[in-house]
């Protein structure tokens, strides 16, 4: 109903002008006489419906225009410019009323009181000039009395007058109606807008409070934590410098990480604060300082191919996350001195990142709970949030991980956030889940392999599941 009501409140009045021409055209096709291409210009009634036409068309784009048109034929009538109405044309005067019924459906409020008014005056001089002998001396119900004007306008004139009122006024109740009916329609439309805002922003009001709790309990426990972890680290590294040198790069790892780990979660925390302000996020140029820092512990292989191209920011933060997952967990499942080759491919139509470790060679533990990790399911939602995908699965001794990333537009490059990638930082700054998905390369095991069938990109729990 409502895209009916919507094309005919457009196309309505220029319909209804065209249907009303065409009516009274094969009504008085036998008193117009032969067609020569136009009407011709003798029968009476042809200013008077040209007119009335005109008035019906414009009412809905050009209200006050169409009154003028309407006023402009009853000017032209009184001072005999026009011809005036017989018993068998009088009724073209009710195209005014259609016009005033577009009007009232269309127009504003005081545009309808406007027409109203014009068209009761129009609807009077309508009656004078119908029962007036100077015009059309009576027509219809209204014969001539042959009793002068006063008399005529005394018999007939409130008869006829409320006639035309009546049928004016029911024209424009119907376009007002219609009116309403539309108007309800759009208020029903704002209120369920209205309510579905509100849902919204108690849905963002229940995120940013647990944003806020997420932020206070970093801050009283897990930052606390790690700077104990690291003060101790160097306490003992420091206190006990007799030891082996594998044990000192033990704890040396041990608080390098803690402090990274540190200043991780000092991110997290103002990234989620009160003033809404974002901390920096790694980029694709940390990822060879995390490299150089996994590679005391890791026999790293890396190597590039393809001329690298500008990724937006939360893409460059999903591939810099996805990188230190593989690292993490191959370290933590593979043991120190693991071999880890990674591989940039620049050269498609997006980044392909290829991450493969050799899988551990001792049996899985019966002492491992068979729970689903986090890890490869975080991995894999950091890809797909950045618009690509990632595999994951063993393939021979190795377990590999195919990540791709596509480049996007340009435009959508050089705006920070615009594209579909920068969604991948949106879980980071956020707050929400990330610490958990984090915390498994955040303290990496330093000794003793995995089980078997662990390597980038999963954890234990998952292997087992696989």
């Amino acid at each position: 109903m409502e895209p009916v009501l919507n094309h005919a409140r457009c196309w309505g009045a220029p319909a209804a002008a065209v249907l009303f021409f065409v009516l009274w055209c094969v009504a008085e096709a036998g008193r117009m006489g032969p067609f020569a291409g136009v009407i011709i210009m003798q029968w009476p009634g042809t200013v008077p419906l040209l007119l009335m036409t005109a008035a019906i068309a414009v009412a809905a784009r050009w209200p006050m225009l169409s009154l003028a048109l309407t006023g402009l034929l009853l000017l032209g009538q009184l001072t005999r410019m026009v011809a005036p109405m017989y018993s068998n044309n009088w009724a073209i005067y009710l195209g005014s009323f259609i016009a005033l019924g577009f009007i009232a459906w269309t127009g504003t409020a005081r545009m309808r009181i406007i027409a109203a008014a014009a068209n009761t005056v129009f609807a009077a001089v309508m009656a004078v000039m119908m029962l007036s002998w100077r015009y059309s001396a009576g027509l219809g119900w209204f014969p001539k009395l042959y009793s002068g004007d006063w008399y005529t306008f005394r018999t007939y004139g409130p008869q006829l007058f409320a006639l035309l009122l009546m049928i004016g006024a029911g024209i424009f109740l119907v376009g007002l109606l219609l009116s309403l009916y539309q108007e309800r329609g759009s208020l029903f439309h704002a209120r369920e807008l209205a309510q579905n805002t509100l849902k919204d922003t108690e849905i963002d009001l229940i995120v940013e409070q647990e944003r806020t709790r997420i932020s206070r309990d970093l801050h009283d426990v897990l930052a606390h934590s790690l700077a104990v972890i690291a003060a101790q680290a160097d306490g003992a590294r420091y206190l006990v410098k007799d030891q082996p040198q594998p044990v000192l790069k033990a704890l040396e790892t041990i608080a390098g990480s803690a402090r990274s780990a540190l200043v991780d979660a000092q991110r997290v925390i103002e990234g989620v604060s009160e003033d809404g302000m974002t901390a920096p996020q790694p980029q694709m140029k940390d990822i060879t300082d995390m490299v150089d820092g996994m590679r005391s512990n890791l026999a790293i292989r890396d190597s590039t191919s393809g001329q690298p191209v500008e990724l937006s920011s939360g893409q460059q933060l999903a591939v810099f996350r996805i990188v230190q997952e593989c690292l993490t967990n191959a370290l933590k499942h593979g043991g120190r001195g693991a071999e880890v080759r990674l591989h940039f491919d620049w050269s498609g139509p997006g980044l392909t990142l290829h991450a493969a470790s050799a899988l551990a060679q001792e049996p899985a533990t019966a002492e491992e709970p068979g729970r689903p990790g986090r890890g490869l399911a975080g991995m894999r939602e950091r890809a797909h949030l950045a618009g690509g995908w990632l595999t994951a699965g063993p393939d021979g001794e190795h377990f590999r991980v195919t990540v791709f990333i596509p480049y996007g537009h340009p435009g959508d490059r050089d705006r920070d956030g615009a594209g579909a990638g920068d969604r991948a930082g949106a879980g980071e700054r956020a707050g929400i889940e990330q610490p958990e998905r984090d915390r498994e390369h955040r303290q990496p095991a330093l000794t003793g392999p995995a089980p078997a069938g662990t390597a980038p990109g999963t954890t234990g729990e998952e292997t087992e599941n696989a």
